[in-house]
């Protein structure tokens, strides 16, 4: 059992219909309630969230009228807290009984700056494609927290010691994953534990889904051009590879590669070879049950052989647009909620 306070903070914008739900969900976590502070963060809502809020007592409430995003909100709070751990989630997140716990016990090494619990998007509807999308993030996460150190940890579900906070460029985009390098940056790991998650619905519809991509898109290359000098193998062998396999790649190369790769297995399958010609028409296939999920976007569920294709499409795509609004400088600091199925 962990002996230090721990505060839960939650920054939420006009999410009123889901913090009934939230409050509850925080409020039976399992952990010594002298331990935890539980903290919500309104900035800019005007749904009467905080009001709302104001009526429990075991919450504190920030609130300011003026919206300024959610890192912002985040770190006008962080130094009015008095505890050494802090745990980051989303209001639309529900955490698991025994997250708390899963997630302090790593702090009994000082070697562990932060930890990143695991992000579940429940597999209903257009969701299918996003939630296996995301226990393939898993994986690579516990893979890169076995090797040496996650390098991205999903905000849904991210904890870290107060002491190691650092106020971000105000151009920064993916707070979470910009906080993480900085920790690693300083010598310290940030574990995995698959234990402690976060569990969400998908996005409502493949408009916000997509809206959503570009943001990380965008904000993947302007951490990857921040953080360039973690990609010195020489002083950063492990952390430079991680970034390079798990980032780099994801973001900056293989988006791009896709399309020179079907066109050169084009070229051999005209050769006759039926190894190319299957792997051409798996291509093709992939693609075709992709443009069918675009026809079918305004619907509520796709056929998982159809929303695996179209969520793989469209995250390789949404790499172009947000390498165009990255080169733009659009401003993506402020975030948009987004609509979750119901």
């Amino acid at each position: 059992m962990c002996s230090e306070k721990v505060v839960l903070v939650i920054a939420c914008y006009n999410e009123r219909s889901i913090l009934e739900e939230k409050v509850a969900n925080s409020l039976a976590l399992n952990f010594p309630k002298e331990k935890l502070n539980i903290v919500f963060v309104t900035d800019g809502s005007t749904d009467g969230s905080a009001d709302m809020l104001m009526r429990y007592d075991r919450l504190d409430v920030f609130h300011e009228p003026k919206r300024a995003g959610k890192r912002a909100a985040i770190e006008r709070v962080i130094p009015l807290i008095d505890a050494p751990i802090i745990v980051l989630t989303d209001a639309n997140s529900m955490l698991n009984s025994e997250a708390l716990n899963e997630i302090v016990k790593h702090y009994h090494d000082p070697k562990v700056g932060a930890v990143a619990g695991e992000k579940k998007v429940l597999t209903i509807g257009a969701g299918v494609g996003e939630g296996i999308y995301w226990r393939y993030e898993s994986l690579l996460k516990k893979a890169d927290s076995h090797l040496f150190s996650v390098v991205g940890a999903a905000g849904e579900l991210f904890s870290f010691r107060k002491e190691l906070f650092v106020q971000l460029p105000a151009q920064t985009i993916i707070e979470d994953f910009a906080l993480s390098l900085s920790i690693v940056e300083r010598g310290y790991k940030v574990v995995y534990e698959p234990n402690a998650w976060a569990a969400e619905k998908p996005s409502s519809s493949m408009a916000e889904e997509w809206n959503r991509k570009v943001r990380i898109c965008a904000g993947g290359f302007r951490e990857i051009v921040n953080y360039a000098r973690l990609f010195n193998a020489f002083k950063h062998p492990w952390l430079s590879y991680l970034l390079i396999s798990h980032r780099v790649l994801r973001w900056a190369v293989v988006p791009f590669i896709l399309p020179l790769l079907l066109l050169a297995t084009y070229a051999l399958a005209c050769t006759g070879n039926w190894v190319y010609q299957l792997f051409f028409a798996l291509q093709v296939m992939t693609y075709a049950l992709a443009l069918v999920g675009v026809g079918m976007r305004h619907r509520s569920k796709l056929p998982f052989f159809i929303g695996i294709p179209f969520q793989f499409v469209m995250m390789n795509a949404a790499a172009y647009v947000g390498l165009v609004h990255y080169y733009r400088g659009v401003d993506h600091g402020i975030w948009k909620k987004i609509k979750r199925a119901v």
